[in-house]
Protein backbone atom coordinates (compact mmCIF):
# COMPACT_ATOMS: atom_id res chain seq x y z
CA UNK A 1 0.00 0.00 0.00
CA UNK A 2 1.38 3.22 -0.92
CA UNK A 3 0.47 6.71 0.77
CA UNK A 4 1.18 9.69 -0.31
CA UNK A 5 0.57 13.08 1.14
CA UNK A 6 -0.94 14.58 -2.49
CA UNK A 7 -3.83 11.98 -2.27
CA UNK A 8 -7.22 13.13 -1.83
CA UNK A 9 -7.29 10.92 1.48
CA UNK A 10 -5.50 15.01 2.96
CA UNK A 11 -7.96 17.16 1.81
CA UNK A 12 -9.74 16.97 4.68
CA UNK A 13 -9.45 20.15 7.68
CA UNK A 14 -8.91 20.57 11.10
CA UNK A 15 -9.11 17.64 13.37
CA UNK A 16 -9.17 15.07 10.44
CA UNK A 17 -5.49 15.82 9.08
CA UNK A 18 -4.39 15.77 12.24
CA UNK A 19 -5.51 12.18 12.88
CA UNK A 20 -4.36 11.51 9.48
CA UNK A 21 -1.03 13.14 10.64
CA UNK A 22 -0.99 10.69 13.54
CA UNK A 23 -1.83 7.81 11.44
CA UNK A 24 0.91 8.33 9.22
CA UNK A 25 3.73 8.75 12.54
CA UNK A 26 3.13 5.81 14.01
CA UNK A 27 3.30 4.07 10.90
CA UNK A 28 6.41 4.99 10.17
CA UNK A 29 7.04 4.38 13.75
CA UNK A 30 6.17 1.16 13.18
CA UNK A 31 8.13 0.65 9.83
CA UNK A 32 11.68 1.67 11.73
CA UNK A 33 11.02 -0.71 14.75
CA UNK A 34 10.99 -3.81 11.73
CA UNK A 35 13.93 -2.13 9.45
CA UNK A 36 11.16 -0.73 6.83
CA UNK A 37 13.19 1.99 4.87
CA UNK A 38 10.51 1.88 1.44
CA UNK A 39 7.51 4.09 1.23
CA UNK A 40 5.51 0.92 0.42
CA UNK A 41 4.35 -0.30 3.53
CA UNK A 42 2.51 -3.83 3.70
CA UNK A 43 -0.43 -4.66 5.43
CA UNK A 44 0.25 -6.09 9.14
CA UNK A 45 2.07 -2.95 10.22
CA UNK A 46 -0.94 -0.82 8.96
CA UNK A 47 -3.35 -3.76 11.05
CA UNK A 48 -1.44 -3.42 14.30
CA UNK A 49 -1.56 0.71 13.98
CA UNK A 50 -4.99 0.45 13.46
CA UNK A 51 -5.70 -1.57 16.17
CA UNK A 52 -3.71 0.10 18.91
CA UNK A 53 -5.89 3.28 18.11
CA UNK A 54 -9.26 1.72 17.70
CA UNK A 55 -8.34 0.62 21.24
CA UNK A 56 -7.15 3.58 22.71
CA UNK A 57 -10.39 5.76 21.62
CA UNK A 58 -12.01 2.90 23.15
CA UNK A 59 -10.58 3.47 26.47
CA UNK A 60 -10.71 7.08 25.78
CA UNK A 61 -14.40 6.85 25.61
CA UNK A 62 -15.26 4.73 28.44
CA UNK A 63 -12.95 6.85 30.12
CA UNK A 64 -14.46 10.31 28.91
CA UNK A 65 -18.43 8.99 29.41
CA UNK A 66 -17.33 8.48 33.15
CA UNK A 67 -15.46 11.61 33.15
CA UNK A 68 -18.63 13.68 31.97
CA UNK A 69 -20.69 12.50 34.56
CA UNK A 70 -18.44 13.19 37.61
CA UNK A 71 -17.85 16.51 36.28
CA UNK A 72 -14.18 16.07 35.42
CA UNK A 73 -14.04 17.48 32.42
CA UNK A 74 -13.66 20.76 34.89
CA UNK A 75 -10.40 20.36 36.89
CA UNK A 76 -9.72 23.37 39.25
CA UNK A 77 -6.19 23.84 39.93
CA UNK A 78 -4.97 25.79 43.67
CA UNK A 79 -2.21 28.40 43.02
CA UNK A 80 -0.25 26.65 45.00
CA UNK A 81 0.18 23.22 43.49
CA UNK A 82 1.12 25.14 40.32
CA UNK A 83 4.75 23.50 39.23
CA UNK A 84 7.80 26.49 39.46
CA UNK A 85 10.17 26.57 36.24
CA UNK A 86 13.04 28.61 36.02
CA UNK A 87 14.77 29.74 32.76
CA UNK A 88 18.34 28.87 32.68
CA UNK A 89 20.12 31.57 30.04
CA UNK A 90 23.04 29.49 29.47
CA UNK A 91 21.47 26.13 28.01
CA UNK A 92 18.30 28.51 27.11
CA UNK A 93 15.71 26.13 28.22
CA UNK A 94 13.44 25.54 31.32
CA UNK A 95 13.76 23.19 34.17
CA UNK A 96 11.76 22.65 36.91
CA UNK A 97 12.05 23.34 40.26
CA UNK A 98 12.28 20.30 42.59
CA UNK A 99 11.73 20.19 46.36
CA UNK A 100 9.35 21.78 48.71
CA UNK A 101 8.80 25.92 48.70
CA UNK A 102 8.77 28.09 52.14
CA UNK A 103 5.91 30.52 52.57
CA UNK A 104 9.03 32.79 53.97
CA UNK A 105 11.54 32.84 51.23
CA UNK A 106 15.10 34.36 52.20
CA UNK A 107 16.84 37.61 51.26
CA UNK A 108 17.47 35.73 47.68
CA UNK A 109 14.16 34.96 47.00
CA UNK A 110 13.11 37.99 46.62
CA UNK A 111 16.07 38.94 43.78
CA UNK A 112 15.16 35.64 42.42
CA UNK A 113 11.49 37.04 42.12
CA UNK A 114 12.57 39.24 39.71
CA UNK A 115 14.99 37.28 38.00
CA UNK A 116 12.31 35.33 36.89
CA UNK A 117 10.14 37.84 35.39
CA UNK A 118 12.89 39.32 33.63
CA UNK A 119 14.01 36.36 31.91
CA UNK A 120 10.48 35.20 31.22
CA UNK A 121 10.56 37.92 29.05
CA UNK A 122 13.81 37.43 27.87
CA UNK A 123 13.61 34.60 26.51
CA UNK A 124 9.97 35.13 25.20
CA UNK A 125 11.47 38.01 23.21
CA UNK A 126 14.39 36.43 22.01
CA UNK A 127 12.11 34.48 19.91
CA UNK A 128 10.88 37.63 18.19
CA UNK A 129 12.62 38.23 14.52
CA UNK A 130 12.51 41.91 15.42
CA UNK A 131 14.25 41.94 18.43
CA UNK A 132 16.91 39.14 17.25
CA UNK A 133 20.06 39.45 16.07
CA UNK A 134 20.82 39.19 12.60
CA UNK A 135 21.90 35.75 11.07
CA UNK A 136 24.49 37.45 8.77
CA UNK A 137 26.23 41.07 8.60
CA UNK A 138 25.21 42.42 5.89
CA UNK A 139 22.82 46.09 4.76
CA UNK A 140 19.10 43.62 4.07
CA UNK A 141 19.95 41.58 7.56
CA UNK A 142 19.52 45.08 9.45
CA UNK A 143 16.19 45.63 7.78
CA UNK A 144 13.53 45.90 10.53
CA UNK A 145 16.08 44.12 13.20
CA UNK A 146 15.93 45.86 16.68
CA UNK A 147 18.76 44.08 18.93
CA UNK A 148 18.33 43.84 22.33
CA UNK A 149 21.87 45.26 23.64
CA UNK A 150 22.68 44.76 27.88
CA UNK A 151 22.17 48.29 29.78
CA UNK A 152 26.07 47.76 30.67
CA UNK A 153 26.95 48.16 27.34
CA UNK A 154 25.74 51.82 27.18
CA UNK A 155 28.64 53.10 28.56
CA UNK A 156 30.71 54.91 26.30
CA UNK A 157 28.11 54.52 22.73
CA UNK A 158 26.90 56.88 20.97
CA UNK A 159 23.88 56.96 18.71
CA UNK A 160 19.96 54.93 19.44
CA UNK A 161 19.86 51.58 21.40
CA UNK A 162 17.61 49.43 22.40
CA UNK A 163 17.57 47.32 25.89
CA UNK A 164 15.08 46.04 27.97
CA UNK A 165 14.56 46.06 31.71
CA UNK A 166 12.53 46.45 35.13
CA UNK A 167 11.93 50.28 35.43
CA UNK A 168 13.25 51.17 39.61
CA UNK A 169 12.87 53.53 41.92
CA UNK A 170 16.24 53.84 43.63
CA UNK A 171 16.56 56.03 47.01
CA UNK A 172 17.86 58.98 44.93
CA UNK A 173 14.09 59.46 43.63
CA UNK A 174 14.99 58.81 40.19
CA UNK A 175 13.93 56.16 37.88
CA UNK A 176 15.87 53.77 36.71
CA UNK A 177 16.14 51.03 34.19
CA UNK A 178 17.92 48.08 35.55
CA UNK A 179 18.75 44.37 33.68
CA UNK A 180 21.01 41.74 34.54
CA UNK A 181 23.98 43.32 33.99
CA UNK A 182 23.81 47.18 35.21
CA UNK A 183 21.09 50.22 35.91
CA UNK A 184 20.71 53.33 34.50
CA UNK A 185 18.81 56.09 35.16
CA UNK A 186 16.12 57.22 32.43
CA UNK A 187 14.79 60.02 30.95
CA UNK A 188 11.01 59.34 29.79
CA UNK A 189 9.67 63.00 29.16
CA UNK A 190 10.39 62.66 25.55
CA UNK A 191 9.21 58.94 25.52
CA UNK A 192 6.57 57.88 23.19
CA UNK A 193 4.56 55.06 24.76
CA UNK A 194 2.45 52.21 23.61
CA UNK A 195 -0.56 50.65 25.35
CA UNK A 196 -0.89 49.98 28.58
CA UNK A 197 0.06 51.01 31.99
CA UNK A 198 3.84 52.13 32.83
CA UNK A 199 4.46 51.77 36.57
CA UNK A 200 7.10 50.83 38.65
CA UNK A 201 8.25 46.92 38.37
CA UNK A 202 6.64 46.31 34.79
CA UNK A 203 9.07 44.96 32.10
CA UNK A 204 10.08 47.38 29.40
CA UNK A 205 11.68 47.52 25.84
CA UNK A 206 12.93 50.94 25.33
CA UNK A 207 14.78 52.48 22.58
CA UNK A 208 17.08 56.06 23.00
CA UNK A 209 20.24 57.49 23.67
CA UNK A 210 23.32 57.83 25.88
CA UNK A 211 23.29 61.52 26.59
CA UNK A 212 26.88 62.79 28.02
CA UNK A 213 25.24 63.54 31.35
CA UNK A 214 24.96 59.20 32.18
CA UNK A 215 20.82 59.47 31.36
CA UNK A 216 19.11 57.45 28.99
CA UNK A 217 17.03 59.48 27.01
CA UNK A 218 14.13 57.39 25.92
CA UNK A 219 11.99 58.11 23.02
CA UNK A 220 10.04 54.58 22.78
CA UNK A 221 8.78 52.80 25.23
CA UNK A 222 6.47 49.69 25.47
CA UNK A 223 6.28 46.30 26.73
CA UNK A 224 7.80 43.21 25.39
CA UNK A 225 5.49 41.82 22.40
CA UNK A 226 3.11 39.09 23.16
CA UNK A 227 3.96 35.43 21.83
CA UNK A 228 1.76 33.02 20.37
CA UNK A 229 0.04 30.60 22.77
CA UNK A 230 0.93 27.86 19.86
CA UNK A 231 4.45 28.86 19.22
CA UNK A 232 5.08 29.09 23.26
CA UNK A 233 3.65 25.69 23.77
CA UNK A 234 5.86 23.92 21.05
CA UNK A 235 8.92 25.58 22.45
CA UNK A 236 8.48 24.31 26.01
CA UNK A 237 7.54 20.91 24.87
CA UNK A 238 6.10 18.63 27.48
CA UNK A 239 6.54 21.13 30.47
CA UNK A 240 2.97 21.78 32.31
CA UNK A 241 3.38 25.53 33.04
CA UNK A 242 -0.53 25.54 33.89
CA UNK A 243 -0.24 22.74 36.43
CA UNK A 244 -3.33 20.59 34.73
CA UNK A 245 -0.98 17.97 33.89
CA UNK A 246 0.79 17.50 30.14
CA UNK A 247 -1.40 15.35 27.76
CA UNK A 248 -0.15 13.02 24.98
CA UNK A 249 -1.10 14.24 20.92
CA UNK A 250 -3.88 11.26 20.79
CA UNK A 251 -5.39 12.91 24.10
CA UNK A 252 -5.36 16.09 22.97
CA UNK A 253 -7.44 15.58 20.47
CA UNK A 254 -10.16 13.27 21.91
CA UNK A 255 -10.25 15.76 24.71
CA UNK A 256 -10.69 18.87 21.42
CA UNK A 257 -13.32 16.56 19.93
CA UNK A 258 -15.35 16.37 23.87
CA UNK A 259 -15.08 19.88 24.18
CA UNK A 260 -16.37 20.75 20.41
CA UNK A 261 -19.52 18.53 21.51
CA UNK A 262 -19.96 20.57 25.23
CA UNK A 263 -21.86 23.50 23.35
CA UNK A 264 -24.35 23.62 26.06
CA UNK A 265 -21.06 23.77 28.82
CA UNK A 266 -21.80 27.26 30.68
CA UNK A 267 -19.93 28.76 33.84
CA UNK A 268 -21.75 31.78 35.86
CA UNK A 269 -19.03 33.84 37.38
CA UNK A 270 -20.47 36.31 40.13
CA UNK A 271 -18.02 38.88 42.38
CA UNK A 272 -18.57 40.59 45.61
CA UNK A 273 -21.09 38.69 46.97
CA UNK A 274 -21.96 39.69 50.49
CA UNK A 275 -23.70 37.20 52.60
CA UNK A 276 -24.25 39.59 55.15
CA UNK A 277 -26.36 41.72 52.88
CA UNK A 278 -29.77 40.65 52.73
CA UNK A 279 -30.36 42.83 49.52
CA UNK A 280 -27.80 41.05 47.96
CA UNK A 281 -28.71 37.16 49.05
CA UNK A 282 -32.35 38.07 47.64
CA UNK A 283 -30.49 38.91 44.09
CA UNK A 284 -28.74 35.52 44.17
CA UNK A 285 -31.59 33.55 44.96
CA UNK A 286 -32.93 34.82 42.38
CA UNK A 287 -30.39 34.35 39.78
CA UNK A 288 -30.41 30.47 41.03
CA UNK A 289 -34.28 30.34 40.73
CA UNK A 290 -33.41 31.43 37.05
CA UNK A 291 -30.68 29.29 36.02
CA UNK A 292 -32.79 25.97 37.90
CA UNK A 293 -35.68 26.39 35.27
CA UNK A 294 -33.24 26.16 32.67
CA UNK A 295 -32.92 23.25 30.08
CA UNK A 296 -29.70 22.64 30.44
CA UNK A 297 -28.16 24.29 33.90
CA UNK A 298 -24.64 25.66 34.01
CA UNK A 299 -21.91 23.32 34.38
CA UNK A 300 -19.93 25.71 37.10
CA UNK A 301 -20.56 28.61 39.25
CA UNK A 302 -17.50 30.39 40.36
CA UNK A 303 -18.70 32.84 43.29
CA UNK A 304 -16.04 34.93 44.13
CA UNK A 305 -15.03 37.31 46.94
CA UNK A 306 -15.56 39.62 49.16
CA UNK A 307 -17.94 37.74 51.02
CA UNK A 308 -18.08 40.28 53.58
CA UNK A 309 -19.85 43.68 52.93
CA UNK A 310 -16.81 44.79 55.78
CA UNK A 311 -13.23 43.69 55.27
CA UNK A 312 -12.40 40.91 57.56
CA UNK A 313 -9.38 42.71 59.22
CA UNK A 314 -8.52 42.79 62.89
CA UNK A 315 -10.97 44.83 63.41
CA UNK A 316 -13.81 42.22 63.04
CA UNK A 317 -15.52 40.43 65.46
CA UNK A 318 -18.11 38.57 63.49
CA UNK A 319 -16.44 35.19 61.99
CA UNK A 320 -19.09 33.04 63.63
CA UNK A 321 -21.89 35.24 62.11
CA UNK A 322 -19.64 34.84 58.58
CA UNK A 323 -20.02 30.96 59.25
CA UNK A 324 -23.98 30.91 59.82
CA UNK A 325 -24.23 33.00 57.10
CA UNK A 326 -22.14 30.84 54.55
CA UNK A 327 -24.43 28.14 56.22
CA UNK A 328 -27.20 30.04 54.72
CA UNK A 329 -26.04 29.86 51.49
CA UNK A 330 -25.74 26.53 51.54
CA UNK A 331 -29.18 26.19 52.27
CA UNK A 332 -30.08 28.38 49.48
CA UNK A 333 -28.18 26.51 47.15
CA UNK A 334 -29.35 23.20 48.18
CA UNK A 335 -32.90 24.33 47.37
CA UNK A 336 -32.35 24.03 44.38
CA UNK A 337 -31.85 20.45 42.98
CA UNK A 338 -31.05 20.65 39.65
CA UNK A 339 -28.28 23.20 40.26
CA UNK A 340 -26.62 21.04 43.86
CA UNK A 341 -26.66 17.71 41.61
CA UNK A 342 -25.52 18.76 38.17
CA UNK A 343 -23.50 21.92 39.00
CA UNK A 344 -20.25 22.28 40.45
CA UNK A 345 -19.53 25.80 42.76
CA UNK A 346 -16.38 26.66 43.36
CA UNK A 347 -15.71 30.11 45.78
CA UNK A 348 -12.67 32.13 45.65
CA UNK A 349 -11.64 34.04 48.19
CA UNK A 350 -11.28 38.28 47.72
CA UNK A 351 -9.29 40.98 48.98
CA UNK A 352 -10.72 41.56 52.41
CA UNK A 353 -11.70 38.34 52.99
CA UNK A 354 -10.55 36.16 55.76
CA UNK A 355 -7.05 34.64 55.64
CA UNK A 356 -3.61 34.85 57.35
CA UNK A 357 -3.31 37.97 55.30
CA UNK A 358 -3.48 40.23 52.16
CA UNK A 359 -0.34 38.89 50.52
CA UNK A 360 -0.55 37.17 47.58
CA UNK A 361 -1.49 34.26 46.28
CA UNK A 362 -4.08 33.65 48.68
CA UNK A 363 -4.99 30.90 50.24
CA UNK A 364 -8.70 29.41 50.23
CA UNK A 365 -11.14 30.42 52.57
CA UNK A 366 -10.97 29.03 56.43
CA UNK A 367 -11.88 25.71 56.72
CA UNK A 368 -14.62 27.47 60.07
CA UNK A 369 -16.27 29.69 58.08
CA UNK A 370 -16.79 26.75 55.16
CA UNK A 371 -17.85 23.93 57.37
CA UNK A 372 -21.64 25.12 57.09
CA UNK A 373 -22.15 25.15 53.87
CA UNK A 374 -19.94 21.91 52.94
CA UNK A 375 -23.12 20.36 55.02
CA UNK A 376 -25.20 21.07 52.37
CA UNK A 377 -23.06 20.99 49.38
CA UNK A 378 -20.09 18.66 49.84
CA UNK A 379 -18.69 19.35 46.73
CA UNK A 380 -17.88 22.40 46.64
CA UNK A 381 -14.53 23.35 46.20
CA UNK A 382 -12.57 26.25 47.88
CA UNK A 383 -9.97 27.25 46.21
CA UNK A 384 -6.90 30.02 46.14
CA UNK A 385 -6.58 33.60 44.38
CA UNK A 386 -5.41 33.01 42.17
CA UNK A 387 -6.89 29.76 40.63
CA UNK A 388 -6.98 27.95 37.41
CA UNK A 389 -9.45 25.95 36.03
CA UNK A 390 -8.69 23.36 33.27
CA UNK A 391 -11.82 22.90 30.85
CA UNK A 392 -11.15 19.41 28.63
CA UNK A 393 -8.51 21.51 26.76
CA UNK A 394 -8.90 25.30 27.91
CA UNK A 395 -6.84 26.75 30.34
CA UNK A 396 -9.09 29.51 32.32
CA UNK A 397 -7.42 31.82 34.63
CA UNK A 398 -9.74 33.66 37.77
CA UNK A 399 -7.99 36.75 39.71
CA UNK A 400 -10.14 38.81 42.55
CA UNK A 401 -8.68 41.61 42.90
CA UNK A 402 -9.31 45.42 42.56
CA UNK A 403 -6.38 45.65 39.90
CA UNK A 404 -7.72 48.61 38.03
CA UNK A 405 -7.47 50.92 40.70
CA UNK A 406 -4.62 49.41 42.30
CA UNK A 407 -2.53 50.27 38.38
CA UNK A 408 -3.97 53.43 37.37
CA UNK A 409 -2.88 55.02 40.82
CA UNK A 410 0.73 53.71 40.25
CA UNK A 411 0.94 54.33 37.16
CA UNK A 412 4.12 56.74 36.19
CA UNK A 413 2.02 58.89 33.40
CA UNK A 414 -1.39 58.73 31.51
CA UNK A 415 -1.27 55.90 29.13
CA UNK A 416 -1.43 56.56 25.36
CA UNK A 417 -4.74 56.93 23.62
CA UNK A 418 -3.50 56.57 20.17
CA UNK A 419 -5.09 52.58 20.41
CA UNK A 420 -7.35 52.95 22.97
CA UNK A 421 -8.57 55.16 26.23
CA UNK A 422 -10.56 52.84 27.59
CA UNK A 423 -8.72 51.58 30.78
CA UNK A 424 -10.30 47.95 31.12
CA UNK A 425 -8.17 47.17 27.69
CA UNK A 426 -5.17 48.80 28.67
CA UNK A 427 -5.24 46.78 32.28
CA UNK A 428 -5.64 43.39 30.04
CA UNK A 429 -2.64 44.44 27.36
CA UNK A 430 -0.26 45.39 31.00
CA UNK A 431 -0.97 42.04 32.42
CA UNK A 432 -0.79 39.84 28.90
CA UNK A 433 2.49 41.78 27.66
CA UNK A 434 3.61 41.00 31.46
CA UNK A 435 3.08 37.63 31.91
CA UNK A 436 1.47 38.52 35.02
CA UNK A 437 -1.44 38.72 36.93
CA UNK A 438 -0.15 41.78 39.37
CA UNK A 439 2.68 43.56 38.10
CA UNK A 440 2.42 46.41 41.03
CA UNK A 441 5.48 47.19 43.28
CA UNK A 442 5.72 45.12 46.11
CA UNK A 443 4.98 47.75 48.44
CA UNK A 444 1.76 48.47 46.69
CA UNK A 445 1.25 44.69 47.07
CA UNK A 446 3.10 41.97 48.50
CA UNK A 447 3.99 38.66 46.87
CA UNK A 448 5.07 35.41 48.53
CA UNK A 449 8.51 35.22 47.07
CA UNK A 450 8.77 31.63 46.44
CA UNK A 451 5.59 31.72 44.57
CA UNK A 452 5.62 34.56 42.56
CA UNK A 453 5.45 32.24 39.50
CA UNK A 454 1.80 31.20 40.63
CA UNK A 455 0.98 34.66 38.95
CA UNK A 456 2.26 34.06 35.74
CA UNK A 457 0.10 34.09 32.29
CA UNK A 458 3.03 32.24 30.35
CA UNK A 459 2.25 30.62 28.02
CA UNK A 460 -1.07 32.53 27.91
CA UNK A 461 -4.19 30.71 28.72
CA UNK A 462 -7.28 31.10 26.58
CA UNK A 463 -9.30 33.02 28.86
CA UNK A 464 -8.77 35.54 32.16
CA UNK A 465 -11.11 36.52 34.37
CA UNK A 466 -10.43 39.65 36.32
CA UNK A 467 -12.71 39.83 39.30
CA UNK A 468 -12.87 43.87 40.34
CA UNK A 469 -15.15 45.98 41.49
CA UNK A 470 -14.94 48.50 38.56
CA UNK A 471 -17.35 48.00 35.46
CA UNK A 472 -18.03 44.72 33.84
CA UNK A 473 -16.30 44.88 30.72
CA UNK A 474 -15.26 42.08 28.06
CA UNK A 475 -11.94 42.21 25.72
CA UNK A 476 -10.81 40.00 23.46
CA UNK A 477 -7.08 41.00 23.11
CA UNK A 478 -4.60 39.03 20.57
CA UNK A 479 -7.06 36.21 21.09
CA UNK A 480 -7.39 35.87 24.60
CA UNK A 481 -10.60 36.53 25.86
CA UNK A 482 -10.47 38.55 29.11
CA UNK A 483 -13.69 39.98 30.96
CA UNK A 484 -14.52 41.71 34.85
CA UNK A 485 -18.12 40.22 36.02
CA UNK A 486 -18.38 43.73 37.56
CA UNK A 487 -19.63 43.77 41.75
CA UNK A 488 -22.83 41.80 41.84
CA UNK A 489 -24.38 43.28 45.30
CA UNK A 490 -22.84 47.02 44.14
CA UNK A 491 -24.18 46.93 40.32
CA UNK A 492 -26.30 43.50 40.25
CA UNK A 493 -24.14 42.43 37.34
CA UNK A 494 -22.34 38.68 36.78
CA UNK A 495 -21.24 37.14 33.48
CA UNK A 496 -22.49 34.03 31.96
CA UNK A 497 -19.51 32.56 29.45
CA UNK A 498 -19.70 29.38 27.50
CA UNK A 499 -16.16 27.84 27.10
CA UNK A 500 -16.69 26.13 23.64
CA UNK A 501 -17.57 28.85 22.05
CA UNK A 502 -15.34 31.48 24.04
CA UNK A 503 -18.70 33.41 24.42
CA UNK A 504 -19.33 36.53 27.11
CA UNK A 505 -22.39 37.19 27.48
CA UNK A 506 -22.43 40.22 30.22
CA UNK A 507 -25.37 39.90 32.50
CA UNK A 508 -27.41 41.92 34.64
CA UNK A 509 -30.85 42.29 37.24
Amino acid sequence: MLLKRSSPLFTAQGAADEAIDLLLDHLQYESQKVGVKSSIIDKEPIHRVISGLLEADDAVEQTSSDTVSSHAAIRVIDAFLVPKFRFDPIKKQFYQHTGGLSVHGGSSAKSALYKDRYLLLFQRISHDQHFSKPAFDTEMSHYGSCEIAPIQSLVGQTGRRWVMGVISQFEDGHFYLEDLTASVEINLSKAKITTGFLSENTIVVAEGEMLLDGIFQVFTCGFPPLEDRDKSLKLLGQHDFFGGGTLTKEETLRLAELENRAVNAMFVILSDIWLDSEEAMGKLETVLDGFEIQEVVPSLFVFMGNFCSHPCNLSFHSFSSLRLQFGKLGKMIAAHPRLKEHSLFLFIPGPDDAGPSTVLPRCALPKYLTEELQKYIPNAIFSSNPCRVKFYTQEIVFFRYDLLYRMRRSCLMPPSTEETADPFEHLVATITHQSHLCPLPLIVQPVVWNYDHCLHLYPSPHTIVLGDKSEQKAFKYTGITCFNPGSFSNDNTFVAYRPCTQEVELSAL
